[in-house]
């Protein structure tokens, strides 16, 4: 006898059970057997039914549950670039933009990962020019406002680059001591340096980064705009893609290389 049998003939006897001590007491004839069999068939049949309706009601939940929401598509638009530091060619092909910040981990695993790909396959070799602008989540990251406006100083003093460097391969020092100190190891004039960060001559700059690149349509870091340069314009640039977050390499090469290769083609 399986498993399946022994259960069916256990639940038989348990039913017969309750209704023998439901009844008077007295002995079962045959037609009593029969009722029996009878309330149990019931029994399974209203058992079934109630699984079905469950199953029913199950799917019926299941196609209400709201889907999530597709990201709209991305319509080309104007991204500013002006005054913004930026690596390589500053009349390469293209450009991409990138909206960071310093206190993001994931803009940390771009940083480790994928820029210095993009820069050895592309800004090296004269086909990208490499922009950065600010976009510090300051609500929840309470010292990356200020880890902008140091790399910004350091701009000054033509650092921005090693600075920005040093920051992301330390997100944990961000003090103004800290940042004080990257400036210092790369070199840079101590003073002039803390009298720019003190004075908050970058926060003006930090914040308005932080609305060009809300109204180009960035919600999280990193972000990234890519457009042909215009070397008579190098205030902006028309943005024909956007890429969404610490995608990995092969999503930046097969941007860039298609655009490239449509370039080529026009020219």
């Amino acid at each position: 006898m399986t498993i399946g049998h022994k259960n069916d003939r256990i639940s038989l006897l348990v039913v017969g059970l309750l209704l023998l001590c439901a009844g008077t007491g007295t002995a079962q004839s045959a037609p009593d057997d029969q009722a029996l069999q009878k309330e149990i068939d019931a029994l399974k049949a209203g058992q079934q039914a109630i699984q079905k309706d469950l199953a029913e009601i199950k799917k019926l939940l299941q196609n209400q549950r709201p889907q999530p929401a597709k990201p709209a598509p991305f319509k080309l638009q104007d991204v500013s670039i002006k005054g913004a530091p930026f690596l390589g060619d500053a009349n390469a092909t293209l450009t991409l933009v990138e909206f960071t910040d310093y206190q993001c981990p994931f803009c940390k695993r771009h940083f480790n990962g994928v820029l210095p790909q993009i820069k050895k396959d592309y800004v090296e070799t004269g086909k990208v020019k490499y922009v950065m602008r600010q976009f510090p989540l300051f609500s929840i990251h309470p010292r990356a406002t200020k880890a902008s406006e140091a790399a910004l100083c350091a701009g000054d003093q033509a650092k921005y680059w090693e600075v920005h460097d040093r920051i992301f391969r330390d997100q944990r020092k961000l003090s103004d001591e800290d940042l004080q100190g990257h400036a210092e190891a790369e070199g840079l004039e101590a003073t002039r340096f803390k009298d720019c960060l003190s004075s908050g001559k970058y926060t003006e700059q930090v914040k308005l980064d932080a609305a060009e690149g809300a109204k180009a349509g960035v919600r999280g870091t990193p972000s990234f705009f890519l457009g042909l340069t215009d070397p008579s314009n190098s205030d902006k640039i028309k943005a024909t893609q956007y890429i969404r977050g610490a995608q990995a390499f092969p999503s930046f090469k097969s941007a860039i290389d298609k655009m490239l290769s449509a370039n080529k083609g026009s020219d």
